[in-house]
């Protein structure tokens, strides 16, 4: 088995490499579009793409990797999950969405499993509205590097509210 592994993150990539070779996988890492056109000439039977690759989006490349690789599983992952997002990358190809973090058996059980099987991976009880909330501060917290007044002018809130929402504790469900 050969898994093309596109992600931008260099040391999940290379560990996520390294935990698929000990499994005698044989693997390849792209950490970037270019590099993972190139890297799509030759065969693979899966392909793992991230969502978003630095300031690129991975859905750009997903229909031509589809094209390149027409008999591989396509699982995307992405540490941004959202239904969007999903019913985007099913539409240009994709076998399967999951989010990080994911570990390598995670990985196999997804690329294993059947088409848009992830109604497993559903919880039977939506996130509360605080939980959406705190992930959805914590998203452009990250898009925004950490910057605390960044984030607050783009979540429309006062820097002072966004500090004292970021030092509560992190709603569990």
């Amino acid at each position: 088995m050969r898994i093309l592994i596109i992600d931008d993150d260099e040391v999940f990539a290379q560990t996520l490499a390294r935990s698929f070779r000990r499994r005698e996988i044989e693997s390849e890492v792209a950490l970037n579009l270019s590099s993972a056109i190139t890297a799509a000439k030759s065969p693979f039977d899966s392909v793992l793409l991230d969502l978003r690759l630095g300031e690129e989006s991975g859905l750009s490349i997903l229909e031509d990797m589809r094209k390149a690789q027409p008999e591989a599983r396509i699982l995307i992952l992405t540490g941004f999950s959202s239904i969007a997002t999903v019913v985007e990358a099913i539409k240009l190809g994709a076998d399967n969405y999951l989010p990080k973090p994911a570990g390598a058996e995670q990985i196999l059980r997804a690329l294993a499993a059947s088409p848009y099987d992830l109604a497993a991976d559903i919880p039977e009880q939506a996130p509360s509205l605080d939980r959406l909330e705190w992930e959805h501060i914590q998203r452009v917290l990250s898009s925004n590097d950490g910057n605390i007044s960044a984030s607050a002018r783009e979540l429309g809130m006062h820097r002072r509210t966004l500090q004292r929402k970021l030092s509560k504790r992190p709603v569990r469900k």
